[in-house]
């Protein structure tokens, strides 16, 4: 039986340090690793060591019981949750750790939704219960009351397979079928343990145990009633099917493709198939474990395994029979430019950003080529500090970044028709759609009303794919346009002279025609917040949401404790959390997750800072292009309705 098993938690819950004694318990390292002595086996990067922070989501194998455990030791730092993210949906359980003394804390709170959402069976370790402020009982009541009721501490209740009164009946109030075989037969060990192999498995729910790793209290009988009450099922008897959740590069340039086996195997040398009808043939599968590997040569279902030879899979990539793209929830908010010194060449250092792209495709990296420059999306300030590492380590090359700005977007309040017409010499293509403001955070929606009397359905799909293939340019400042629904009203071409190219021209030319009439709105994006604080410290925290032009929901009180929730823009709240642990003196906790777009709260200084000019945007323009003996010429916008073919 293969699992596949996620460590998680809030930074400096102890979750590297749990990971280790895993490994030793089970013979897979001979010496425990320590996060602060710089030896843990899972942290292998350097940057890893003398940060002391996890990073990279790398993996460990180990056996136990009648199982293949592939364990993954995720970061805890909210700069590198996209990499969290992306480990989670392949993990086939996930255990999550919180200290004994902070409790449940920000990022806990976002690892939890996540494993919420995608349905992923959860256990809880409440560490660090040697330390001085330990308290279990005020954890468990945190757990109840922040993430979930259905919680139950098996740490003295699960012994040997035998379960304690008040586990027994946790569970049969949780199972009519089962609390009907109690009161007529009373408890039987072998049906009660496979009941709650069910609860788990469909998250019913979480068991919790607690210890502490660095003493290795409770780790090894954690790991005993782990691989008791987890199952997993994966179908050897059937075609192969994964997904892609890492790409690595080595030293010499080779790509790492890291898959996870969901049904049938593969073997070296197969042919495996993957995004848009692409195939290649595996050339190396090799099994992981840290930063060390082995080859082997087939993968069988539930395994974790890497390949080489295929070139072009991305992260989130089904491969084999899985064709649909996974999603990711997390997104960074943030924008910076790459700064070099004079004499780099560029496109080599584009390239070097193409490789980091790969591997965490969350960075987005974008060419400005009219300006020379490389952009990419972030986190935070710390992931900008680990890049500049990782760029001079791996690549031997000196960068800096500028101060991370928010990223925007732009959308409009009003419907409108725009028009684009491309006509140069030999070239034919007109585009007529209708613009409509869309739900928020819904993104761009394409549909086609057009006759195909006027324009084939090929042309059509074509528009389509041209509204969606890439980002188009708002006018207020040259931010991507989201929020809109699109739709082709009519169009035409030409037998001869109409070319693939053109219809990408006359489509972006009617969309930034539409945009030139319509009432256009600037959107930034926002957090929403949840923080907990004592009563007396709810006016400060009630003013500084305020202050920073956010909106907040009736308060909550729990005891000397007040909760607060609601939304605020990323630009005016991005550091909160360093404020509120000022003034709370650490014992405040505050949890951000990224909450979409909306009005942006200061649009017309934004839009001055920026300065954007739309009529000298190299990739966009709103003039079309009309053709007159022989010769084409540039239309304005606004006088280029009134020469439509198509009226």
């Amino acid at each position: 039986m293969n699992k596949t098993i996620g460590i998680l938690a809030h930074v400096d819950a102890g979750k590297t340090t749990f990971s280790e004694q895993l490994l030793y318990h089970t013979k897979t390292i001979k010496k425990r690793g320590r996060v602060d002595h710089q030896s843990a086996f899972l942290d292998s990067h350097e940057i890893e060591r003398q940060r002391g922070i996890t990073v990279f989501a790398d993996q460990g194998i180990f056996e136990f019981g009648d199982a293949t455990y592939y364990l993954i030791d995720t970061p805890g730092h909210i700069d590198f949750s996209p990499e969290m993210e992306r480990a989670i949906q392949v993990m086939d359980l996930a255990v999550i750790i919180v200290s004994a003394v902070e409790g449940v804390e920000g990022h806990t709170e976002t690892v939890w939704n996540l494993l919420k959402k995608h349905n992923i069976p959860t256990f809880f370790f409440i560490n660090k219960t040697d330390r001085a402020g330990a308290d279990i009982d005020r954890v468990l009541d945190e757990i109840r009351s922040s993430l979930t009721v259905d919680i139950c501490d098996i740490t003295s209740s699960l012994t040997d397979g035998i379960m304690a009164d008040e586990l027994i009946e946790f569970l049969a109030e949780r199972d009519e079928e089962l609390l009907a075989y109690y009161l007529d037969k009373g408890y039987e060990p072998q049906l009660w343990i496979q009941k709650m192999q069910t609860m788990v498995q469909s998250s019913q729910i979480s068991p919790v145990s607690s210890g502490s790793a660095l003493q290795d209290i409770g780790v090894k009988s954690f790991l005993e009633k782990l691989e008791l009450l987890s199952v997993t099922n994966f179908p050897l008897n059937a075609p192969f099917s994964g997904r892609v959740y890492k790409v690595r590069y080595e030293k010499n340039g080779t790509r790492i493709t890291f898959i996870k086996a969901y049904t049938g195997t593969l073997s070296v040398r197969e042919e495996m198939n993957y995004g848009d009808g692409i195939t290649e043939k595996v050339t190396q599968i090799r099994r992981y474990n840290s930063s060390q590997y082995e080859q082997i040569d087939q993968a069988c279902a539930g395994e974790l395994f890497a390949v080489t030879g295929i070139t072009g899979a991305s992260v989130g990539d089904g491969v084999g029979a899985i064709k649909e793209k996974a999603v990711y929830e997390i997104v960074p908010t943030l924008r910076s430019k790459v700064v070099f010194e004079s004499g780099v060449n560029v496109k080599e250092v584009l390239r070097y950003f193409r490789m980091l792209e790969a591997e965490d495709p969350s960075l987005n990296v974008k060419w400005e080529e009219s300006l020379q420059e490389i952009h990419l999306h972030v986190m935070g300030a710390i992931q900008l500090e680990v890049l500049e590492e990782l760029v001079r380590d791996r690549f031997h090359l000196n960068i800096a970044f500028e101060k991370p700005e928010v990223l925007y977007e732009e959308t409009i309040e009003t419907e409108v028709i725009g028009y684009g017409h491309f006509e140069p010499l030999r070239h034919y293509a007109e585009v007529h759609v209708k613009l409509e403001p869309g739900k928020r955070n819904s993104g761009i929606v394409f549909e086609s009303q057009c006759h195909t009397d006027h324009l084939s359905i090929g042309y059509q799909n074509l528009v389509g794919q041209h509204v969606q293939e890439r980002e188009v340019h708002g006018v207020l400042t040259g931010s991507p346009l989201t929020d809109l629904k699109i739709t082709l009203l009519t169009g035409k071409a030409h037998n001869q002279h109409t070319h693939g190219g053109d219809f990408r021209e006359a489509t972006y030319r009617a969309l930034r025609q539409g945009l030139e009439k319509a009432r256009n709105v600037l959107l930034e994006p926002y957090y929403q917040f949840k923080i907990k604080v004592d009563l007396d410290q709810m006016g400060r925290v009630l003013s500084d949401i305020q202050t920073a032009y956010g909106r907040f929901d009736p308060p909550v009180t729990e005891g000397e404790k007040a909760i607060l929730t609601g939304n605020v823009p990323v630009a005016t709240f991005m550091d909160y959390g360093t404020v509120l642990a000022s003034f709370t003196h650490g014992k405040g906790r505050i949890a951000l997750t990224f909450a979409g777009y909306d009005r942006c709260h200061n649009e017309q200084e934004v839009i001055e800072r920026i300065g954007y000019d739309k009529n000298a945007d190299p990739d966009f323009t709103s003039a079309s292009i009309f053709c007159a003996k022989g010769h084409g010429y540039s239309v304005k916008w606004d006088e280029a309705e009134g020469m439509m073919h198509c009226l």
